[in-house]
């Protein structure tokens, strides 16, 4: 088994509270080569309710396997903020 350190940011923070989960700094217990879509899931969540995922530090796809040591952040859609471009969460749509 591996462990993570996770962080759900804005209205997840609440939606994981209803759901009997602590949602900051938590260290969590996760399989080997476990997904962060198959963390989302196993937290209750639906896919739909994360927008962005954030591993160590950088935007990563929901397809990224998760190694020990971990740092893992989840975003829900319409997280308010003006660096969502920067951050990479949304592409740039240069007209």
């Amino acid at each position: 088994m591996a462990r993570i350190c996770f962080k759900a940011f804005s209205f997840l923070q609440p939606r994981l509270r209803a759901l009997g989960r602590d949602c900051f700094d938590q260290e969590l217990e996760i399989t080997e080569n476990e997904t962060v879509e198959d963390l989302v899931q196993s937290l209750g969540l639906g896919l739909d309710e994360v927008e962005a995922a954030f591993i160590n530090g950088r935007v990563a796809p929901l397809s990224t396997r998760l190694k020990h040591g971990d740092s893992v952040a989840l975003v829900p859609p319409g997280t308010p903020g003006p660096y969502r471009v920067l951050l990479g969460i949304r592409e740039c749509k240069a007209k």
